[in-house]
C-alpha cells in the first residue's frame, strides 16, 4: 500500500501526510510541481521531525510517477467516483492518489487511475481537507488488506 499527493498546493497538508505515512508505515509518493517550495526546510517546517522517519519518493511529474508505478493500481480519491469508500474492495499493492486542494487532478490523471472512490457526505459539503480525506481513506484501506 502506497499514499501519493498529487501536486499538493499546502505545505501544512502535506506535513499532515507525511507524518500520515511515517506513522503508518505507508511510503508517500509526491507528484510535484508543488505549490511551494518543496525543500528540506519546507519539509521540516511542515512535517517536524516525522519527514525523517517517512519513506518519501518525490517524481518530477505524473509521467515519471507512473513509469515508477508500473504494475500498481492507482486508486484516485475524487468527488467525481461513484464508489464510496465504505463499498471499495481495496488490494495491498494499491497506491491511494490524493489530488490538489484547490484543482483535484486533470482529466489525463482521472483517466489513468483504474479506480476512483469517494467519501461519502452529507449536506451541502462539497469535500474534505485533503489530509483528512488521506488518513480516513489509508486507514480503511489499511483495515482491509491487514
Amino acid at each position: 500500500m502506497r499514499l501519493c499527493a498529487y501536486q499538493p498546493d499546502i505545505a501544512p497538508n502535506l506535513g499532515a501526510m507525511i507524518r500520515l505515512s511515517a506513522c503508518f508505515g505507508v511510503p508517500l509518493d509526491i507528484i510535484g510541481p508543488c505549490g511551494f517550495p518543496l525543500s528540506i526546510k519546507s519539509l521540516k517546517r511542515a512535517a517536524m521531525d516525522y519527514a525523517d522517519i517517512a519513506d518519501l519518493t518525490r517524481h518530477d511529474s505524473w509521467q515519471v510517477f507512473t513509469a515508477a508505478s508500473a504494475g500498481r493500481r492507482l486508486v484516485l480519491m475524487t468527488t467525481k467516483a461513484d464508489a464510496t469508500l465504505w463499498d471499495f474492495s481495496f488490494h495491498p499493492g494499491d497506491t491511494l492518489i490524493m489530488g490538489r486542494e484547490s484543482a483535484g487532478v486533470p482529466e489525463e490523471v482521472h483517466n489513468d487511475c483504474a479506480a476512483h472512490v469517494r467519501l461519502p457526505m452529507t449536506g451541502a459539503a462539497r469535500s474534505l481537507n485533503v489530509a483528512m480525506c488521506a488518513g480516513m481513506a489509508l486507514s480503511e484501506a489499511l483495515r482491509q488488506v491487514r
